[in-house]
């Protein structure tokens, strides 16, 4: 569990008496998980579950994984009016994404809730196993259309990161490798810490209704630098002395292309959180901190056929500038 605990983290910390509604396959452990209510069910079983639910008798949901349609009116048709909604959405709903993948641009940044959304539906379908019905877009129809709450995503980062984001980098520090290739540098991602994610779902738990009823809220850092700069965060961290090496961006291994040339930048304006929810993000530094000491005290599982070798990046390295 990555975001879901840090929400769950956030609301006990404040206060809040919480129930956890999930399968079970990866029970939590320790707080503050020991010490709250948990309801183990599928999603498409949770109407059978209403008097447990109606027994807790509670005050809002927080929904972190709903994929589609059909996800969030399981989970929606459960909870009566009055009951505050908040849904976990993702940037992926804008244009600017089409422009990542296309590698066009597409769209002015920053990136704002009215920014112009995809043309097209289902992002993934016949990429990812299980994605087909994927679409963000449809979960904040659901969800946005019962007077809920809206909160769009960037690429989040911090301990128990099971897509283990700062890993292309971290896994050249574990390895010792004293020369990083890298490319241009210049492309603007804006990510987010998943403490502040966190924060920002207890805000729009206890916002008045007024003001955030059927509202969407971009929730990210607020200002965002280019991937060169965040290699070296994660460097720094690190306490590593790696040089990061400048090289043409096609000579680039494939983990390490998010610091090449891409033609839409996803620079994303988080003004609004701001401003109606109250949100703040946490400092950079102490952020990355965080982030970089978990994943070093917890490397991921070596790969069955042997740690991966380094001749992509010797490769890259000759073409230095």
């Amino acid at each position: 569990m990555f975001i879901g605990r840090a929400i769950v983290t956030e609301l006990v910390d404040h206060g809040h008496e919480v129930m956890v509604c999930h399968r079970g396959d990866h029970e939590p452990d320790g707080a503050p998980f020991d010490s709250i209510r948990h309801l183990h069910c599928d999603r498409k079983d949770l109407a059978a579950h209403r008097k447990e639910l109606d027994e807790f008798a509670p005050e809002a949901m927080v929904d972190c994984r709903a994929l589609g349609q059909a996800d969030s009116q399981a989970a929606v048709k459960c909870f009566d009016p009055g009951v505050r909604l908040v849904v976990l959405s993702s940037m992926d709903v804008y244009r600017a994404l089409t422009g990542l993948v296309t590698n066009q641009l597409l769209e002015p940044v920053p990136v704002t809730e009215t920014s112009a959304v995809r043309d097209e539906k289902y992002p993934y379908r016949g990429q990812i196993p299980g994605m087909d019905d994927y679409d963000k877009l449809d979960v904040e129809d659901v969800y946005c259309g019962r007077g809920g709450v809206s909160l769009r995503l960037p690429m989040v980062s911090g301990p128990y990161d099971y897509q283990r984001r700062e890993e292309p980098i971290l896994r050249r520090v574990r390895a010792e490798r004293k020369r990083i290739p890298v490319g241009d540098g210049s492309w603007l991602n804006t990510r987010g810490f998943v403490g502040d994610v966190g924060k920002a779902a207890r805000l729009a738990v206890e916002a008045p209704a007024d003001g955030v009823e059927g509202e969407v809220f971009n929730i990210c850092e607020e200002k965002t630098w280019p991937m060169a700069r965040v290699a070296q965060e994660i460097l720094d961290a690190a306490g590593s002395d790696a040089e990061l090496v400048r090289v043409p961006s096609e000579a680039l291994p494939d983990d390490l292309g998010f610091t090449g040339t891409v033609a839409q930048h996803f620079f994303v304006s988080s003004e609004k959180a701001r401003r109606i929810l109250g949100y703040t993000d946490t400092a950079r530094d102490e952020a990355m901190a965080a982030t970089v000491k978990w994943h070093l005290e917890n490397p991921p599982p070596a790969p069955p056929d042997g740690d991966p070798t380094f001749e992509a990046d010797d490769v890259a390295l000759e073409k230095a500038f």
